[in-house]
């Protein structure tokens, strides 16, 4: 698919459901011309969120030392005493999934009875993990595994009658063998089903009431069963208010990570000084980057890149297969699917936990984070997923995924846990969590090359998802036009960058993630209702 307008796009092929509305994509819109530069926006939309955002980064660049301990505060709040709402929201969206695949609704295709797929599955594979995955699975792919293995070996304990650990579950005592067990288990819970499912109930969702239903390809549009005519109204302004406030927090925690991971690297390879300043000049030189690649075009850009990071992050992980414990690695794939099927209706669980550091500071941060990021993943993957059916769509984008992300940590996190247990490599688990990959690689050969290599994946990562980004935040803000004109991705992009680099400097990581929880969680709600949505608009979709 190239980068086609929009008649284009939503234009279905065999027998569709369309929705019998009176509203024009961009009817609301309104086109200017400043200079050489045009715009057409949505007005409400674009105006409110962007005014919101600018009116953030003023009051935290003007009381940077104000703002950094309210952040920490807000991030407590939140995933103290609303872990049991995300981990349940969690538990429906894999429920809702795994019974879209078993139900005859799984036989809708998304674009019409007779439409074909845009993309070949290499290709679509591709774009799925550097939009859904990519710098996150480089940051904690080594970090994770190694943090709650020493934590669940270190076992548990209790201080004035709660526990002060941060081990999952009831941790496992000094012994090594369960204690990476547990640690594989826990690791692949937060990269497995559930962030997937996340991502693939809002994807299928804007595919289904764009391409069969014939709405605006944004966030107000999943919802028409169940408002009517309202969604083009101040109830729909404020789903897509919501949808781009979350999309751009969302994006800049990662962009934090990726920055902080990069600096890493450099300063491990080439002695660049760590620090604030640094991770502020890459996130600036990666925003230009990805300025170019939004010029390119989706499939010049995003597809194109995504493609080249593939190939990279496909021959890092056979590297270190190879290099790394090779029989514990095969064979600690399967052992952690099967880890990981026993203890997910404990790590699951949204009530009576007694691991609240775990399940707060660890589950409920991750689940608010994927969510945060689920308007921008779900309208990417919606994108790129027309002609699949619903059963097909859901199989490849939560259990090839899921699979993918288990063989991904179990390469790195279990060969981190192997240097540690079997050869007494501490260095490992010594290093500031954005280091541990760099150093779990400088114990195998060509430490210098893979090293190298880790840094242009973050960086290729940070390009891709700060372009698919504002490509998805540019859509909602122009009410739906997937070919809205090029000067308002450059505008978003930019804007990203700015947001990460103002929460750099008024909290680092803390900031990031603070924001990111903030707006995972309201948009967790519309997402539950997105739900009920979904299901009854497949239900009156024809079953080719």
């Amino acid at each position: 698919m190239s980068d086609k307008s929009h008649e284009e796009l939503m234009k279905p092929d065999g027998e569709v459901s369309p929705i019998d509305t009176d509203y024009q994509v961009g009817q609301d819109n309104i086109a200017l011309k400043i200079g050489p530069l045009g715009l057409d926006i949505h007005n409400r939309v674009f105006l409110i969120s962007g005014l919101s955002i600018a009116l953030f980064v003023f009051v935290t660049l003007a009381f940077q030392k104000d703002v950094a301990p309210v952040f920490g505060d807000i991030r407590g709040w939140l995933t103290s005493n609303l872990d049991w709402f995300f981990l349940t929201a969690g538990d429906i969206f894999v429920v809702v999934c795994l019974f879209l695949i078993v139900s005859p609704l799984g036989k809708v295709r998304l674009g019409g009875t007779e439409a074909k797929p845009d993309y070949s599955y290499p290709g679509w594979f591709s774009m799925l993990f550097a939009a859904g995955m990519g710098i996150g699975l480089m940051f904690y792919g080594v970090s994770e595994p190694l943090s709650h293995y020493a934590s669940s070996f270190g076992g548990t304990s209790v201080e004035n009658g709660v526990r002060t650990d941060w081990a999952p579950l009831g941790a496992a005592a000094g012994d090594a063998a369960a204690a990476a067990d547990l640690a594989m288990a826990a690791t692949i819970y937060h990269w497995g089903l559930h962030p997937w499912a996340i991502y693939a109930i809002l994807a299928l969702g804007l595919a289904l009431f764009s391409f069969n239903k014939g709405l605006p390809l944004t966030m107000r549009s999943v919802f028409y069963p169940l408002f009517g005519e309202r969604v083009w109204g101040w109830t729909g302004h404020i789903i897509d208010i919501l949808a781009v406030v979350a999309t751009l927090f969302g994006l800049a925690t990662s962009l934090g990570f990726g920055a902080s991971q990069a600096a890493a690297g450099l300063n491990y390879l080439f002695g660049i000084p760590l620090g604030t300043t640094t991770e502020i000049i890459l996130v600036t030189l990666i925003t230009g980057l990805a300025l170019i690649s939004v010029a390119a075009g989706l499939d010049a850009g995003v597809k194109r890149l995504s493609e080249i990071n593939m190939m990279l992050a496909m021959a890092l992980l056979v590297f270190v297969i190879i290099m790394g414990p090779t029989l514990a690695i095969v064979t600690g794939f399967f052992g952690n699917m099967v880890s990981y099927i026993e203890h997910l209706p404990a790590l699951s669980m949204p009530f009576g936990r007694e691991d609240a550091n775990f399940s707060q500071g660890w589950t409920a941060f991750y689940w608010a984070w994927w969510i945060s990021w689920s308007p921008f993943v779900g309208m990417f993957i919606a994108r790129v997923s027309r002609g699949r059916t619903v059963r097909e769509f859901i199989i490849c984008v939560l259990l090839i995924p899921s699979a993918a992300c288990v063989l991904w940590m179990t390469a790195f996190g279990g060969t981190a846990i192997s240097q540690v247990v079997n050869d007494g490599y501490m260095a490992v688990t010594e290093s500031a969590l954005p280091l541990q990959l760099f150093t779990m690689l400088d114990a195998l050969p060509l430490a210098q090359v893979t090293s190298f290599i880790g840094i242009i994946l973050v960086v290729v990562f940070f390009v891709t998802s700060s372009d698919s980004g504002s490509l998805v935040i540019d859509t909602i803000s122009a009410g739906g036009k997937v070919d809205a004109p090029m000067p308002q991705r450059v505008f978003w992009c930019t804007f990203e960058g700015l947001v990460a680099v103002v929460l750099l400097l008024g909290g680092g990581l803390v900031a990031l993630q603070a924001m990111a929880v903030s707006t995972g969680f309201p948009f967790t709600i519309v997402l539950l209702v997105a739900c009920v949505s979904l299901i009854k608009g497949l239900m009156s979709e024809p079953r080719g």
